[in-house]
């Protein structure tokens, strides 16, 4: 490809992309106990035209697949040969958790608990210190992509802080089916991301260890909504929202009463009341029986794929909101407007 004048090369991990280019680069993490070396691995896309800096992330939990499905879709985007400024895509960050099918690195800890980090830290924190100082600190925005822990799932969802204006802007422009108010957490991404400066869109859908069609497809659509919003790549090929999402503020999961085995009654999306039974617990036998039942009214936005239950297990949870037929059409259209896979993303 030509190279542009009127943009420096983009700078990371010592090496340099120039405009109108991109490049995967691999940043030094560490070592395996076999020797075998593992990379933090960034694919640069470093458009002619000047314009934001926008870091795409997934799999900082291991089994959080979903999202490195997201960031492959994206980076085939035909809008992408055209972009304005750059955009960071680091498909897999938490590279050993990946490989052992493991939310968590081997020491045991969630690096989504660890961020900044520390350069002499533990490993979790030199992994985040790391990602911290190539990607986030070279970014104006970022999107992290995320899906529920194991044998749970989540509709498609963005979590957003309270009371940020420009945030709450990309959200409306991402499309998500639910929009989410989160407070940070202490050692999230999110957290010192934005004590940084870098605004950060939470994307919550699917389920860990698996590929769900409706989660890859709002993802990417929603990514590339939030591009055009920034400017970053033009409106054609686009896909546009078919409906307004719906804002929650407050949330509720509703726990097993009982172990035994779990009947689930609704699914991700439906609309439920006070009253709504939810599902019903029951010993193997079948002599004792114990419904599960909803007291708000709100959206089912997760739950439980395990029949098994202990019991204070999380099995449904409920974001609440009184819009009651307007809030259920608006997750409908969400829900219909994925298609069937196209015969080349069969896999």
């Amino acid at each position: 490809m030509a190279t542009g004048k009127t943009r420096k090369p983009f700078q990371i991990g010592g090496y340099e992309i120039a405009p109108g280019t991109r490049q995967t680069v691999d940043i030094p993490v560490s070592r395996l106990s076999d020797h075998t070396p593992v990379h933090l691995s960034v694919h640069v896309v470093h458009g002619r035209k000047p314009g934001p800096v926008m870091f795409v992330s997934a799999a900082i939990h291991g089994d959080e697949v979903i999202g490195v499905e997201i960031v492959r879709r994206l980076l085939k985007a035909g809008a992408l040969k055209t972009m304005a400024g750059t955009l960071l895509a680091v498909p897999i960050v938490n590279t050993f958790g990946f490989l052992n099918h493991s939310r968590y690195l081997p020491d045991r800890r969630d690096l989504n608990r660890c961020f900044p980090g520390l350069s002499q830290g533990s490993m979790a924190s030199r992994l985040g210190h790391i990602f911290m100082t190539e990607v986030v600190g070279r970014s104006d925005v970022g999107v992290d992509l995320h899906s529920a822990s194991n044998n749970r799932t989540n509709l498609p969802q963005l979590r957003l802080t309270p009371g940020n204006d420009r945030l709450a802007e990309l959200a409306n422009a991402f499309g998500a089916p639910v929009i989410m108010r989160s407070k940070l957490r202490e050692g999230s991404l999110r957290m010192a991301a934005e004590e940084s400066g870098v605004d950060v869109l939470l994307y919550e859908g699917g389920a860990a260890l698996r590929f769900d069609e409706l989660a890859a497809r709002a993802g990417v659509s929603g990514i590339l909504r939030v591009m055009k919003h920034l400017r970053m790549i033009p409106g054609k090929g686009v896909p546009k929202i078919r409906h307004k999402p719906v804002m929650v503020g407050d949330s509720s999961w509703y726990r097993a009463p009982a172990g035994g085995l779990l009947r689930g009654y609704v699914a991700d999306g439906d609309m439920v009341e006070p009253g709504t039974v939810l599902g019903a617990i029951s010993d193997p036998f079948g002599e004792v029986e114990t419904e599960v039942v909803a007291d708000v009214t709100g959206i089912l936005v997760g739950r439980t794929h395990m029949p098994v239950v202990y019991e204070g297990d999380a099995l449904f949870h409920v974001a609440e909101t009184a819009r009651g037929d307007a809030a259920v059409q608006g997750v409908s259209a969400h829900l219909a407007a994925a298609p069937l896979f196209d015969e080349d993303e069969i896999i």
